[in-house]
């Protein structure tokens, strides 16, 4: 599993074009938000902060599985197991998008004002929220790149999957703008327990894929 993490993580750093793009694509995003609007109120940010997430990850996710060649995959087949692979993947993506959901806050602060009322605790659940959308969309990337309809999967897929966890991240969230709510440690132990269960059913499920 650290060998193709480490596979992963070279490539990334070698080809730097995809990157690049995802760094421009959120700050482009946000600077059309900050001529739109310029500081919105805490509500709007908070809204507008999870739908730029939900987007960059998207784009930053989808692309894992659908770069690996058929040639490739049989290579992998050959000498890794189903889990240490889709692991690796979720371990890459999963820092992946840590390091760009630290830059899109800092963005937002930058450009879209700072309405946080609890910045270390907002920043927290920013990095939590993260994983939990690299998990998710990790996994349906999998299964998209076996169905050769990559964009249409996802999207079907993707939404009844990933709204629990945006309920949960925007009423997390929203105590973070206002200091008489209180952010609940259950919702926390939910939002981790989704992601435990994501994590257990991509090592259960694709291994079918794999076989595939």
């Amino acid at each position: 599993m650290w060998t193709l993490f480490r596979k992963d993580l070279l490539l990334e750093v070698r080809q730097q074009y995809s990157f690049y793009g995802i760094l421009l694509y959120i700050g482009a995003t946000i600077f059309v938000l900050f001529l739109a609007i310029q500081e919105p109120e805490g509500k709007v940010w908070n809204g507008l902060f999870w739908t730029i997430q939900l987007f960059v990850c998207i784009n930053a996710v989808a692309k894992s599985f659908l770069q690996e060649s058929r040639q490739r995959m049989l290579y992998f087949y050959s000498i890794a197991s189903p889990a240490d692979f889709v692991l690796a993947k979720l371990l890459f993506n999963a820092l992946l998008m840590l390091a760009m959901s630290l830059t899109a806050l800092l963005l937002f602060r930058l450009f879209l004002g700072n309405p946080i009322e609890r910045v270390w605790a907002f920043t927290g659940l920013v990095l939590l929220g993260g994983l939990s959308l690299s998990l998710v969309f990790t996994f349906l990337a999998a299964i998209a790149a076996k169905a050769q309809q990559n964009a249409a999967i996802m999207a079907i897929l993707g939404f009844p999957l990933i709204v629990p966890q945006l309920l949960v991240l925007m009423k997390l969230s929203n105590a973070a703008f206002n200091p008489i709510l209180t952010m609940h440690t259950s919702h926390v132990l939910l939002l981790l327990a989704l992601d435990a269960m994501i994590i257990l059913l991509a090592v259960i499920l694709f291994p079918f894929l794999w076989k595939d």
